[in-house]
């Protein structure tokens, strides 16, 4: 059992540390951003796994009420093989610590999701007080595309069942047909990879653990890669001319070729559609894939080892 939470441990800092600051220095991840989201998505559930399992074996150590539930279904051999009749102090105390990590973790994402659909109500009301003719049941009555009389531009997506897509009638004046549909194709590539989840997902860990840098990086990342996976949708719809150039007409008064942080990524966007860069092959991109998803069965192998050399 021990054996088992230090190999948990090291695979938990590994996956925290080291490989998300080398991951964000890399520049394949600005090519392939759905494989990125992929790979940062892998490496959470390994490091959420990887607590899980010590979380687990951790509190069967320490709580015979717990081993005994746990390892009920488990002949007696396999009991044996994890030696859980002692439990050392660091131990328990890293139960302990895993026990309230699992507690905050839970309130962090319980949180997210309060206060998102908080923010999704009061859109819904701002929307209904623009256009007040409107009933009710906004989504269901006006389908898919909202248009709100507004001179500003802008068009965006509100996560709902069914999403919302909203235009204002600045943007179609400014946008010419073919840029209006590679806006409302890159809102629809949001909307239909569900983005508004991992956007959720990835604010409440860093929100509660900020200090971690896997999770830092995973909301900054996901903030980035998701516009650049909804980009490529567009693109390969209407072109990388005509998406960059809707990008520019949407985005032109609020600076989006300044060199200021908060415009960074507009410009870096654009930039990326007006000289694409050479994509990943085909294998290269499913053996990263496939690598990626293995990943999160390295802490499961670890917990279950011991049981598997016993029945063996």
């Amino acid at each position: 059992m021990i054996v088992c939470l230090l190999l948990l441990s090291v695979v938990a800092v590994t996956a925290a540390v080291p490989i998300p600051r080398a991951l964000t220095r890399a520049a394949w991840p600005e090519r392939e951003p759905v494989v990125a989201l992929w790979v940062w998505q892998c490496l959470v559930a390994t490091v959420l796994l990887c607590c899980l399992t010590a979380l687990a074996l951790g509190a069967a150590a320490v709580f015979g009420t717990v081993r005994a539930q746990l390892f009920a279904p488990a002949p007696p051999a396999v009991t044996e093989a994890y030696d859980l009749s002692s439990a050392p102090v660091w131990a328990t105390a890293l139960t302990v610590l895993l026990a309230c990590g699992a507690a905050w973790t839970t309130a962090m994402l319980a949180r997210e999701l309060v206060e998102a659909r908080r923010r999704r109500a009061q859109a819904r009301a701002h929307l209904r007080e623009r256009a007040p003719d409107l009933p009710v049941g906004l989504p269901a009555a006006r389908g898919p595309l909202l248009v709100l009389e507004d001179e500003y531009p802008d068009a965006w997506w509100m996560p709902g069942n069914p999403p919302q897509l909203i235009v204002t009638t600045g943007a179609l004046q400014r946008l010419t047909d073919h840029q209006i549909d590679a806006v409302l194709t890159h809102e629809r590539g949001h909307a239909r990879a569900r983005h508004d989840w991992l956007l959720h997902l990835s604010t409440a860990l860093a929100t509660g653990f900020p200090r971690i840098p896997l999770f830092a990086h995973f909301c900054d990342q996901t903030h980035r890669l998701v516009e650049l996976a909804a980009d490529d949708t567009a693109s390969r719809r209407c072109g990388h001319l005509t998406t960059a150039l809707a990008l520019i007409e949407l985005n032109q008064h609020r600076g989006v070729l300044s060199c200021a942080s908060s415009h960074r990524l507009l410009g870096e966007r654009v930039d990326r559609l007006l000289e694409p860069p050479p994509r990943l092959g085909r294998r290269h991109r499913a053996l990263t894939t496939t690598v990626a998803a293995l990943v999160p069965l390295v802490p499961l192998l670890i917990a279950f080892a011991p049981g598997l050399r016993a029945l063996s």
